[in-house]
């Protein structure tokens, strides 16, 4: 514990406590702010305020360090699993193989959906965004199964994790399977979590699929960098839903829907698109310049970070994994081309260095999804198909904090003073 912080209000001096943790910055406890001082703080978008007590993510955006209950992310996303990223960020350590083996098999038992969910589907118009789709249908889920929606349940919270991780594939590669008018394709057994969403998106029933495994290795990777991100957005979202005591698939749904924003799950698609418009390598030079042209609307999208104001450390790998997939898969798209020399050149250019304006990992990640066989409709999906771990682990350490209470901000005022109604024939 870190000495206490002195503010003075109004004539008055008052203290309060600062708590440290692990690592990263102190936080000044302000829960006794308005008893104390009749105040409260102004702080839009909740930047500079902690909301809560977590183990489970450590960004450090100034250095460049993203950690999972300790371990770097590049670790991970190199030599560790999904299956086993996920065991670790519920359970707080890496499984030992019998540990690992277990919890997938328990995953692999629950990858199935409701048969009368597929109806539901077809409820939705073909041409329904897959975003749409999932929040709908993730929503659903607490009314087919009513026997792990009570929070108060240690063991029915369990049940609704693992189905929540199990099932977003399927949910995911069915929203494609209908856009795409071809029937389902039910999960298999003996295949991996990663291998098995390949499947289910790519396979049809006329033929059996092979699973690519560079292509499976890539994808895996993606979902480890996907994982968790602290507290963002839409794990906010999750948490914030799930203070009021909704049903963890009522809450996943939410965090879905956040999601779905452009200004949080869709910066792969836009870094995609503008190197689409580029075209070409030799076209490189020309959009620098417009980047750099403050009155020119253009914007360099896959540099920078709201967090990261260093190299994102996600992008390292993404970079290695991309060109493994273009080798595999023999694609020969000047898309790639582009990239890689668009990263040289920015990160080799003054301009771009001091503004710290460095590839993020979507800037690589909408090009290996192409290359797989992804439309960008999709992107944001798979987001939130290797994001549901991190928002299930997020919403079970809420749950069992004693300290968490209902989410309530407070605001600035700037509305009307009181004043009295008038009957509308006198207005």
């Amino acid at each position: 514990m870190a000495d206490n912080a002195k503010l003075q209000v109004a004539g008055k001096d008052v203290e309060f406590p600062v708590r440290s943790g692990t690592i990263g910055p102190d936080v000044i406890d302000i829960r006794k702010l308005y008893a104390q001082t009749g105040n409260f703080t102004y702080d839009p978008g909740f930047t500079s305020t902690a909301s809560c007590d977590s183990a489970l993510t450590y960004i450090d955006g100034d250095e460049g360090v993203l950690l999972h209950r300790g371990y770097p992310i590049g670790q991970l996303a190199e030599e560790s699993s999904f299956m086993e990223v996920a065991y670790l960020l519920l359970n707080g350590e890496l499984p030992s193989g019998e540990e690992l083996d277990k919890f997938t098999g328990t995953i692999t038992r629950h990858t199935m959906l409701h048969e009368q969910l597929a109806g539901f589907y077809r409820g939705f118009r073909r041409d329904a965004h897959p975003m749409a789709v999932m929040c709908g249908v993730v929503g659903a889920l607490s009314a087919f199964y009513h026997d792990s929606t009570d929070i108060t349940d240690p063991h029915q919270r369990m049940v609704a994790s693992h189905r929540l991780i199990a099932k977003m594939p399927t949910i995911a590669a069915m929203a494609y399977k209908y856009s795409v008018g071809q029937p389902f394709i039910y999960p298999k057994n003996d295949l991996s979590y990663t291998g098995n969403f390949l499947r289910m998106t790519f396979g049809v029933p006329a033929e059996e699929y092979e699973v690519n495994p560079v292509v499976e290795k890539a994808l895996d990777r993606i979902f480890i960098l996907h994982a968790d991100h602290e507290q963002n957005a839409s794990t906010s979202t999750v948490r914030l839903a799930g203070s009021s005591g909704a049903n963890p698939f009522a809450c996943i749904a939410a965090g879905i829907a956040c999601l779905w924003g452009p200004a949080h799950g869709g910066a792969n698609e836009a870094a995609l698109n503008m190197l689409r418009e580029i075209g070409t390598p030799d076209r490189i030079p020309e959009y620098i310049a417009r980047a750099k042209n403050k009155d020119d609307p253009f914007r360099l999208m896959g540099f920078g970070h709201r967090v990261y104001k260093n190299y994102d450390p996600r992008a390292t790998v993404m970079q290695k994994t991309v060109r493994e997939v273009f080798d595999s898969l023999g694609v020969n798209d000047p898309v790639f081309e582009t990239a890689l020399q668009l990263e040289e050149i920015a990160l080799n250019d003054d301009y771009f260095r001091e503004k710290k304006l460095f590839p993020n990992v979507d800037f690589y990640s909408g090009v290996i999804l192409s290359a797989i066989g992804f439309p960008t409709t999709m992107f944001t999906a798979l987001f939130a198909l290797a994001r549901t771990v991190g928002w299930v682990a997020q919403w079970n350490e809420m749950i069992s904090d004693p300290e968490q209470k209902i989410g309530r901000p407070r605001q600035l005022y700037t509305g009307p003073t009181q004043r009295d109604y008038l009957p509308v024939g006198k207005r």
